[in-house]
């Protein structure tokens, strides 16, 4: 904890920064930066190949971006169909999802029964890792730890520094097995070190399906629906993979690029995902709408909720931002599949656990936000919701503590980071580095008596 001294000191050092540096706005437009790796019509800098998956959200026409129906799909095909073809054949998809997305292909019946068999057998954590790792030090944030956690495995692995295929294979399926795992036991060492609550440590199914797991883990009782592992299923499907491009994906291959290790690569995106600019959306959707629900008196008055909404874009309402979480994306414009896909199946889901007036209240808050943007913040962007807006709600649905958001993504998202670190590992050949425009100007060396 710092005194009032030491803050003292440090906002004073922070001062002589700010005497010393920054830029002007006009200096990225001069000298052609694409800030956030972004061209200027919005779409990304074209920075690599890959073959793991697609993000269609708009089309280019005479330089211009047309808004378009969201599509996403893996290793080209499209989510839809693997949803509606887990549905239907009412079972778990994640696994099969994992597949895909790592080797290229979809899984024969035999290849996904043994490739179950084998994450299964992977969920446990080393001996005492649990105990010198995640109970000896426990954390506030999730995040944080599974972060560390994933460094540490690093000491566990008897080759952790070896790139080849088989090697970063073997660790990617050994992570995506038990990074679920690392987050229950930490979140229930959060909830008895800092929340003063009894944490319980289940013993391992190994044949359970990865959802059916961390239900079972995070329940004192164990006890879950299949309905329910069925929904967290279908979350995680949708929140496997996401592109090249995104900024903890990104980050993966960029560290996969400079030949590092499987651990430190994984640790990266983790930490990324931990931003609020990234992962953290769905929390800040479950904070906006917990302030409208407490402030909207009627539901079911869309004036009412049209009024508050106004609030959080003129920055009086919500965190200050101005912004109305879970609408808008960097790629999607009429339409985010993920949402659309979350927002038909969380119905039944709802029914049962008797939230449908809050449903209700999300889809009437979708219905009325792009009017409040046009009318209000007077923009004439199209406009959608996202996947968070839809995924709090659910995970709340589900039982998931709001702490354990941004985890549940990351955990879902190990599978696509995997596999975009193999193909950048296995094909990139370059280590990543784009260039920065020095601002500098040269300057003499004074002798330190000379200095004021």
């Amino acid at each position: 904890m710092s005194t009032n001294s030491e803050t003292q000191k440090f906002a004073e050092l922070c001062e002589e920064y700010r005497r010393h540096n920054g830029f002007n706005a006009s200096d990225y437009q001069t000298y052609n930066v694409k800030r956030g790796l972004r061209n200027p019509d919005g779409t990304g800098v074209m920075a690599g190949l890959t073959n793991i998956c697609n993000v269609h959200g708009f089309m280019m026409a005479d330089g211009e971006r047309l808004p378009d129906k969201g599509k996403l799909t893996y290793r080209g095909i499209d989510v839809n169909d693997i949803i509606n073809a887990c549905i239907k054949e009412n079972r778990f998809g994640y696994e099969e999802t994992a597949w895909l997305l790592l080797f290229g292909s979809l899984p024969t019946k035999s290849q996904l029964e043994k490739f179950k068999d084998t994450l299964g057998s992977l969920r446990e954590l080393p001996d005492n890792f649990v105990e010198d790792m995640i109970m000896k030090s426990p954390s506030k944030d999730i995040m944080n730890k599974m972060g560390r956690s994933v460094l540490a495995l690093y000491s566990f692995d008897d080759n952790p520094d070896d790139i080849s295929l088989e090697n970063i294979m073997q660790q990617s399926i050994k992570l995506i097995a038990c990074l679920p795992t690392a987050m229950t036991y930490a979140y229930q060492v959060k909830k008895r070190a800092f929340d003063k609550g009894s944490m319980f440590f289940h013993p391992i199914d190994l044949s359970l399906s990865t959802s059916e797991s961390i239900l079972r883990a995070l329940r004192p009782d164990m006890q879950f629906t299949d309905s329910e592992a069925k929904l967290l299923d279908l979350c995680m499907i949708l929140h496997a993979e996401h592109g090249g491009g995104n900024n903890s994906t990104f980050s993966a291959r960029v560290l996969s690029s400079s030949g590092t290790d499987t651990y430190s690569a994984i640790s990266a995106a983790i930490g990324s995902l931990k931003g609020p600019k990234h992962g953290g959306a769905n929390l800040r959707v479950r904070s906006m709408m917990t302030e409208l629900k407490e402030t909207v008196k009627d539901w079911s008055d869309e004036e009412e909720i049209y009024n508050f909404l106004s609030g959080v874009v003129r920055k009086e309402k919500s965190d200050g931002s101005g912004l109305i979480y879970g609408f808008g994306h960097a790629i999607y414009t009429l339409s985010d599949p993920r949402a659309v896909i979350l927002k038909s199946t969380a119905e039944n889901l709802a029914k049962e656990k008797d939230m449908l007036k809050e449903y209700e209240l999300y889809k009437t808050v979708e219905k009325i936000t792009p009017d409040v943007m046009l009318n209000v913040k007077k923009s004439s962007k199209v406009i959608c919701a996202n996947v968070d807006f839809y995924s709090g709600f659910v995970y709340d649905m589900l039982g998931i503590p709001s702490d354990l958001f941004t985890p549940m993504f990351a955990v879902s998202r190990i599978a696509g980071w995997c596999a975009h670190r193999i193909e950048e590992a296995a094909y990139g050949g370059k280590i990543i580095r784009p260039a920065y425009r020095s601002m500098v100007k040269n300057k003499k060396y004074i002798p330190i008596e000379n200095r004021d």
